[in-house]
């Protein structure tokens, strides 16, 4: 009997064929099979008059068949089926490409039915390619159908047809992980009606219903394994830190810390004097001044006797982490030492010897600091920059460097408080929500792209000034992702160093490019060898380049609202006067809704909880790193009240069965899906 890790291979209709391509989208297991769940739905169950087709709209219409189909080879590997059919109200001309069997197959004086989108005029109406079935045996019309993430090989029918067999074959046998006093508190359905209506929706009602059901079981698993992760680690003890002044280390700066930025230092201090290891998140808007938090804590450590390390994401952003921070550090004979992939073989050598004895008391690095070869003496404290950069893997990996070392998660990525309790649940949050005081606003302008050839006269003007601009487009070569109007970064660049600005010094860098290539380019912009740098999203999280006074966006309405103001941040570091220019040709109301939250505001989390409502978290960082199992079914923009039911119901079932010794099938997927991820959350 079939289990939900069988194979899919072994289930009836599947086969070792479609196995090995169904494997190519991560399915291979029965369970893997029943959770690929429909990205979207068609609601092809209402069905047009051949006279009622609107010309660019999809829609589905039966119609019988009323001559014989053409088959004609236009050329090489090109071959047109071409179909007249009929209703009580016109005719309408099918073309189908490639499917050289529907000439045998579409029988005259049968009625099929036709679902595609309409083409032709008032007089004469058309489809090309639609999706045709003989009426009374249909399977993709006559119902509200899933659309599935496909890749080369498998079709939304063969998909759709396997996952039919795997809910057959699990019928008997899929447990219900919701205790049956939650469901039924919660007014939720079954599992198997779930299931059934996630993938063949009886109604759009019961759509609606399997979707509360398995969004809210979700959100409950992945609480439930926060919770119990979180009471994991309360449960290690550490010797306390001592109390140490900082007085010290603040008089030394050229400034004095916001309210907001003594309060995280306070809370993590309070962190590291509690007995159990600090696990804190610090997030806080593009130069708000996280760094500074940074180093008030590896001070404090250091003082305790302890040794402290910073892991960034690139080699330039832990150079310039090193450059503003050794300097001050080293005031208070703190040994400071930056190692990193391209640190030469003596210098490293000479670095881990010191890191090994205790002779060097706070590191800055990359990836480099988690390799096996790096060993530390005592290290108390660890800090990771730019978090969403790195998987949770990594942030581990350091943290076991050490024996319960101390964590500080630095984020510029300001996240709604909903997203922020399900990402960082076993971290707790610190908020730097003020900015430093003398920071110019940065002003922000959307525009359409008629307005390129003033835009430049801009560029101009502010270069000739000794200031430097950032551009940048989604893309990187023309045709990426098919022919359309998109900017391409290296095709873009060469027009502007050649056409525009052949007496500017132009240079370009995107994510394709080797690290040291990227670096390289990124480091001569800082140092000012280069006027205007041309970049994908790349520079979104990059080096501090207080000279830079304008980020031009084109094709803005391509980019996320928190990417938009990621790369907003990325200049207004210096005393200039900065300019964001959002460029978009869109007509959409959303869009232009969108990029007017840009122009009318600066604070990074009313635009992230504007982000969110407007299109869900959707990949809230670019890249899901953050080592947490996936939600496939919750969308946080719209389920925060289903969240706030989720989460009492999994507090309330803890509080009475802490380690769920009676809800064993509970425990067991709540295992199941952080195993899958064990070495990411400890």
């Amino acid at each position: 009997m079939a289990d939900l890790n069988t194979n899919v291979q072994y289930v009836k209709g599947v086969g070792p064929q479609k196995a090995k391509l169904l494997a190519k989208l991560g399915i291979e297991t029965l369970r893997d099979l029943i959770s690929w769940l429909p990205r979207r739905y068609e609601d092809r169950t209402e069905l047009r008059q051949i006279a009622d087709l609107v010309s660019g709209e999809t829609a589905g219409v039966a119609a019988m068949i009323a001559e014989t189909p053409t088959l004609s080879r236009i050329r090489q590997g090109m071959e047109l089926v071409k179909v007249r059919a009929v209703d009580d109200t016109g005719t309408l001309d099918v073309t189908f490409f490639n499917q050289p069997w529907l000439r045998t197959q579409l029988l005259v004086g049968q009625v099929y039915i036709f679902y595609g989108k309409a083409e032709g005029n008032l007089f004469r109406k058309q489809m090309t390619s639609p999706v045709v079935e003989l009426e009374g045996k249909q399977e993709s019309t006559g119902r509200i159908v899933p659309i599935y993430p496909l890749t080369a090989g498998v079709s939304q029918l063969t998909l759709s047809r396997s996952i039919r067999q795997g809910l057959d074959a699990i019928r008997d046998i899929l447990p219900d992980v919701l205790p049956d006093e939650v469901r039924l508190q919660h007014q939720l359905c079954r599992i198997g009606y779930a299931y059934e209506n996630i993938h063949f929706p009886e109604s759009p009602e019961a759509l609606t219903i399997a979707r509360r059901r398995l969004a809210f079981e979700e959100l409950f698993l992945f609480t439930i394994g926060l919770m119990r992760l979180r009471n994991r680690r309360e449960v290690v003890h550490i010797a306390p830190y001592k109390a140490v002044s900082l007085q010290p280390f603040l008089d030394a700066l050229p400034f004095t810390l916001t309210d907001a930025q003594q309060r995280c230092v306070d809370e993590a201090i309070s962190d590291m004097r509690s007995g159990t290891p600090m696990n804190r998140l610090c997030q806080g808007d593009v130069g708000s001044g996280k760094t500074m938090v940074a180093a008030a804590c590896v001070y404090f450590a250091v003082k305790n006797g302890h040794q402290a390390a910073m892991m960034a994401p690139t080699e330039i952003l832990a150079h310039q982490h090193f450059e503003g921070l050794s300097p001050l550090l080293e005031q208070f004979d703190i040994r400071c030492a930056l190692l990193t992939g391209s640190t030469g073989a003596k210098a490293k050598r000479e670095i881990l010897s010191k890191l090994a004895a205790g002779e060097v008391d706070f590191v800055v690095g990359t990836h480099a600091l988690i390799t096996d070869t790096v060993a530390y003496q005592d290290l108390g404290l660890v800090i990771t920059d730019e978090q969403h950069r790195f998987g949770v893997v990594q942030r581990a990996s350091l943290a076991q460097k050490g024996c319960h070392p101390h964590t500080l998660v630095m984020s510029a990525t300001p996240i709604p408080r909903t997203l922020a309790l399900l990402l960082y649940g076993d971290l707790d949050v610190s908020v730097i929500d003020q900015l430093p005081p003398g920071r110019q606003p940065i002003q922000t302008i959307a525009v359409s792209g008629s307005y390129h050839p003033r835009i430049f006269n801009f560029i101009r003007q502010q270069v000739a000034q000794g200031r430097q601009v950032y551009i940048i487009c989604p893309m990187v070569e023309d045709g990426e992702d098919g022919p359309d109007d998109r900017k391409a970064v290296t095709s873009y660049a060469r027009n502007l160093q050649e056409a525009v600005f052949p007496d500017l010094k132009v240079a370009f860098v995107h994510g394709k490019m080797k690290s040291k290539e990227k670096d390289a380019i990124m480091s001569a912009f800082a140092a000012h060898e280069t006027d205007i740098l041309v970049s994908t999203t790349v520079v979104e999280v990059g080096v501090d380049v207080p000279n830079a006074t304008v980020m031009v966006v084109e094709n803005a309405e391509r980019f996320g609202l928190s990417q938009l103001h990621q790369l907003r941040g990325r200049v207004g570091r210096g005393a200039h006067q900065s300019y964001c220019v959002l460029i978009s040709d869109s007509k959409s109301d959303e869009t232009r809704q969108r990029l007017r939250v840009m122009v009318k505001t600066r604070d990074g989390f009313q635009i992230a909880e504007e982000d969110l409502r407007m299109r869900g978290p959707g990949d809230f960082f670019g890249q899901r790193q953050h080592g947490l199992p996936g939600l496939k079914v919750a969308d946080l923009g719209c389920d925060t009240r289903l969240l706030q039911e989720a989460r009492q119901a999994a507090e309330a079932l803890l509080e009475e069965d802490p380690d769920l010794s009676h809800h064993p099938a509970t425990a067991a997927r709540v295992e199941e899906l952080f195993a899958q991820r064990s070495d990411t959350l400890n």
